[in-house]
């Protein structure tokens, strides 16, 4: 079987982030994001770009994590190749803790149902940042809503028709548009980029648990004949 070497996740994670902040660089110093938050009455929009920063460190600390279950997976692959394996001494992690259980039930046996829960535990650790995305695109909604109403709400205080009281309720009309246009944008990018993140996890948890299966089935293998 193929050696796993991609443990490093927390580098390739490092270069989304730095794509992302480079972005952000470009559109701040056009001037494009400073107008887009100072055009923001209700700050829904700082809201959601402050949520996203700390989503973000959160997904780099869990990136961190699954590196290191990587690399302890790697540890035991290289061990398991050996004619008398020695499972001592792994990182206590799920990795670690998924071989004491296997050893406890045998190794001969199949650990199918040790695998499902280690699978699952890898991708609950993810629940909460596809949860923050999918807040974070309401967000942006509720922005929407608000921006709405502000548009609106001149028009209903409006007694009489007049030139400059027309100028005046424009001004308050396309305010409360840019309400709704900058909220929108913002929970729209950062909801898709926050769920491109996690997904990066998802699919290099769900490999990591495919690979873990392999081996398993393969030692089983190796110990009947």
């Amino acid at each position: 079987m193929r050696r796993l070497t991609d443990a490093n996740l927390v580098y390739r994670a490092m270069i989304i982030l730095g794509l992302v902040i480079f972005a952000t660089y470009l559109i701040a110093e056009r001037g494009l994001l400073s107008t887009a938050l100072d055009s923001d009455r209700s700050y829904i929009s700082y809201v959601i770009v402050s949520v996203y920063a700390l989503a973000s460190a959160h997904w780099l600390f869990l990136a961190y994590t699954l590196g290191r279950e990587r690399h302890a997976f790697g540890v035991l692959q290289g061990r398991m190749e050996k004619p008398a394996p020695d499972f001592s001494g792994l990182d206590r992690g799920l990795i670690g803790e998924f071989v004491a259980e296997w050893q406890t039930k045998g190794t001969q046996s199949h650990p199918e149902a040790l695998i499902t829960a280690f699978g699952d535990r890898l991708l609950n650790r993810h629940a909460f940042g596809h949860f923050v995305a999918d807040t974070l695109l309401k967000l942006g909604l509720l922005g929407t809503i608000v921006g709405f109403i502000l548009m609106l709400l001149p028009v209903g205080e409006l007694n009489e028709i007049d030139a400059s009281l027309m100028r005046q309720l424009l001004t308050a009309m396309s305010s409360g548009m840019a309400v709704a246009l900058y909220t929108t944008l913002a929970g729209l990018v950062t909801s898709t980029l926050l769920e491109f993140q996690y997904h990066v996890l998802d699919a290099s948890a769900a490999d990591l648990a495919t690979r873990l299966t392999v081996l398993a089935d393969l030692h089983r293998s190796q110990d009947a004949s």
